[in-house]
């Protein structure tokens, strides 16, 4: 499913998803190097990272050492509090 906007995606409950992956460069198998990635995700099953990591794990030649991801939704549920006061003003 597509959705048109970025503000769209995180109505429908996506949230910011960063992975920092660390992958051995092939010609040199114990240096390792760096990719971060960083797309709207939804958790917990993380269905675009899992894509990626998919993608690269079938097209790139780097194989994958480590992910550390995050989440976090950016548009969240309001706070509703009850107001026990008033103030008239004139």
């Amino acid at each position: 499913m597509r959705y048109s906007s970025d503000l769209e995606r995180q109505i429908n409950g996506y949230g910011l998803t960063t992975a920092h992956i660390l992958y051995r460069i092939p010609d040199f198998r114990s240096v390792l190097q760096t990719y971060i990635w960083q797309d709207y995700d939804l958790a917990p099953d993380f269905p675009e990272m899992q894509k990626f990591l998919d993608f690269w794990q079938a097209n790139l030649d780097g194989p994958l050492h480590s992910v550390r991801y995050t989440h976090h939704h950016l548009i969240g549920p309001n706070e509703w509090r009850r107001v026990d006061g008033e103030f008239r003003l004139n």
